[in-house]
């Protein structure tokens, strides 16, 4: 990185680094995903997928789905 570069970033202080590359906004959608996920994985029966039937493991995941939901 040239030397330039580097003392207009220390004289900014802070505020001298790159903008982040992501917007705020659409990195809270994913999340949102990922933490419902994890409170879905926390039912034992989901987690370990006891089910044996695709149909019945599906109607496990509504029905925990519904659980978290009316909480």
């Amino acid at each position: 990185m040239d030397s330039s570069v580097v003392a207009r970033r220390a004289a900014k202080g802070s505020r001298g680094g790159r903008p982040p590359a992501f917007d705020a906004e659409t990195y809270k959608q994913p999340n949102v995903v990922q933490r419902c996920f994890n409170r879905l994985k926390q039912i034992r029966d989901l987690a370990t997928r006891y089910a044996k039937h695709a149909a019945c493991y599906q109607a496990e995941l509504t029905i925990a789905a519904i659980v978290r939901w009316l909480r």
